[in-house]
């Protein structure tokens, strides 16, 4: 029995529009629908998630979703939202890709189950490969006109921009490729619904019409919100580029850290977006978190679902150790549990110096790691004054003048954290 997938999109926030008699349908019984996936990197990012976590509630709901890798697509650049084209990948890149989102996206949809609604993915390249550019503007092409393609949107903006070199024969065409993928999974898969971005209205809606014009029947389009920040920076992204889902592309410590630092109004928003937690508890986090906004609940509650979901529990617990790091709540053995990389980001913009190898193994004294040898504090005087003051820890160990640094102090073989008071930090780099 499907429940009502549209007003659960509606409550949370993630619908945009939709073609009328969308919910009517899908209330008939399981349908099936998809979404396209831009298959040009070996990861998704979190911008990617809407569209992932609209899958998962549609299959949530007892429908069939589809994940369409765009291999075809990807080899030619989509125009909408973008001012120049892509890059465009050869085959063997696009089926590497491909591999590695089926994987991530296990984590969120059921690909493996006998159910009548397991998740399928697919890739247009299987389809697109055969078929012939004159077989294309023949079957295809005739039935959509110029007129209508250049009417929409991403079309238009691309063509008025100022800053575009206009836009590709090959990029033009790219409405009408994705509106044939509608048409395909309509015919072999009883694919009846296309979601997306609300910037994917224009390219949905092809599709519908090519339904319609050459397949005889419905299809229809729903569209989420594309996420904004509060402050109006680009959701998703960093001083360091994308927030991926692959591990090694974006730490979880990182990835963690994204979700807890978001702003009070982003988190009530994220909280129905990016977790399954029901309606009522999440007013209930609210109204907690408007009681005691210093407490941020909202924020370490999101951080913690999505963590969950994309790395796991383990990984989870490992970044909130991490995290509390920074805060003087770890303990020598928290440091030594982290890895280099996750060393390095916690400790992100802290002063640092190098020491040789050498220095380390005949012993380098206490005056010498925090003043002569690396300048951290002004002088050799004021490094004996605030370890005479019990103010000088090593690796979270409180320490005298007469401690001596040994290959025994290194964190990863190559760190040691000094520490003045509770919130200097200096990481001694061993080389």
């Amino acid at each position: 029995m499907a429940t009502n997938f549209v007003a659960e999109l509606k409550w949370r926030g993630m619908l945009h529009d939709a073609m009328p008699g969308t919910e009517e349908h899908l209330l008939e019984g399981m349908q099936a629908a998809y979404v396209g996936i831009d298959p040009t990197a070996d990861s998704l990012h979190i911008g990617h998630l809407v569209s992932v976590m609209m899958l998962r509630h549609f299959q949530l709901a007892g429908h069939k979703p589809f994940a369409l890798v765009g291999g075809a697509t990807g080899m030619i650049g989509d125009p909408s939202g973008k001012s120049a084209e892509r890059n465009l990948l050869d085959e063997a890149t696009l089926r590497h890709n491909q591999e590695a989102i089926k994987e991530q996206l296990s984590r969120f949809l059921d690909f493996t189950s006998d159910a009548p609604n397991a998740a399928e993915l697919v890739n247009n390249y299987d389809w697109m490969k055969e078929f012939s550019f004159l077989d294309f503007i023949r079957d295809v092409g005739k039935h959509i006109t110029v007129n209508y393609m250049m009417a929409k949107d991403s079309v238009k903006k691309r063509l008025s921009s100022e800053s575009s070199e206009g836009m590709s024969f090959t990029e033009f065409t790219y409405q009408l490729v994705q509106g044939y993928d509608f048409l395909h999974l309509y015919r072999t898969h009883n694919c009846t619904l296309q979601m997306g971005g609300s910037d994917q209205w224009g390219n949905i809606t092809t599709g519908t019409e090519l339904i319609r014009r050459i397949g005889g029947g419905k299809g229809y389009a729903l569209t989420c919100p594309l996420i904004t920040k509060a402050d109006g920076t680009k959701f998703g992204k960093t001083e360091g580029g994308n927030v991926w889902l692959d591990a090694e592309r974006t730490s979880p410590y990182k990835f963690y850290q994204y979700w807890l630092n978001t702003s009070d109004a982003d988190a009530e928003k994220y909280i129905k977006i990016f977790t399954l937690l029901g309606q009522e508890e999440i007013e209930a986090l609210v109204a907690q978190h408007q009681e005691a906004p210093h407490a941020r609940a909202l924020q370490k509650r999101l951080a913690e679902e999505v963590t969950v979901m994309v790395h796991s529990q383990e990984e989870l617990e490992n970044a909130q150790k991490a995290s509390q790091i920074l805060f003087g709540k770890s303990t020598t053995e928290d440091l030594r549990a982290l890895d280099a990389k996750t060393f390095l980001q916690v400790f992100e913009g802290v002063p640092m110096a190098t020491v040789s190898k050498a220095e380390i193994e005949q012993g380098l004294d206490m005056i010498g790691a925090l003043a002569a040898k690396t300048g951290f504090l002004d002088s050799n005087g004021a490094a004996r004054r605030e370890l005479k003051q019990n103010a000088i820890s090593v690796n979270r160990q409180k320490v005298k003048e007469d401690y001596t640094l040994t290959e025994a102090d290194l964190i990863n073989d190559r760190f040691v954290l000094l520490q003045k008071g509770r919130r200097n930090y200096y990481v001694l780099s061993v080389e």
